[in-house]
């Protein structure tokens, strides 16, 4: 079972998979941060100083002892932090779709290269031609 294992993991589709899963998550944290420390303060500004992260509707409140203490956090539907999510996620989709985008052109542009390069088949027998064999084998019946 190990050697079967161990034959797996070395598979090159595996480890491409391996290498693909741990730049996505690092490149979703870049993006995290783009979204949140340079898009969002622009958007919240120029709406009036809102900060997106705050923005929740409270459901309930939060429940607190006689010494100021949270016994109950809150209930709050976080839409700013949703509405951060999606401008994550449209960033992601955009960049990926850039990135397939570029990468079926240069397929496609390889495809042409080949079949330019590809020797052309030889020319079949003209009209003319043909027509000679024809007359040719009806000669002989």
């Amino acid at each position: 079972m190990w050697k079967e294992f161990k034959a797996f993991i070395m598979k090159g589709n595996v480890l491409e998979l391996a290498v693909a899963v741990i730049i996505a998550g690092a490149f979703g944290a870049v993006v995290a941060s783009f979204t949140n420390d340079v898009i969002m303060p622009p958007i919240g500004l120029a709406l009036g100083g809102v900060d997106f992260s705050d923005l929740a509707i409270t459901l309930a409140g939060a429940e607190m002892n006689d010494a100021g203490e949270v016994v109950k956090e809150a209930v709050q539907i976080r839409y700013g932090a949703f509405i951060q999510k999606v401008i994550d996620f449209l960033i992601i989709a955009f960049v990926i779709f850039m990135i397939v985008r570029t990468y079926n052109k240069v397929q496609a542009m390889k495809k042409k290269e080949e079949e330019a390069a590809a020797p052309a088949p030889p020319p079949g027998p003209t009209a003319e031609e043909l027509l000679a064999e024809i007359r040719d084998l009806l000669k002989k019946q």
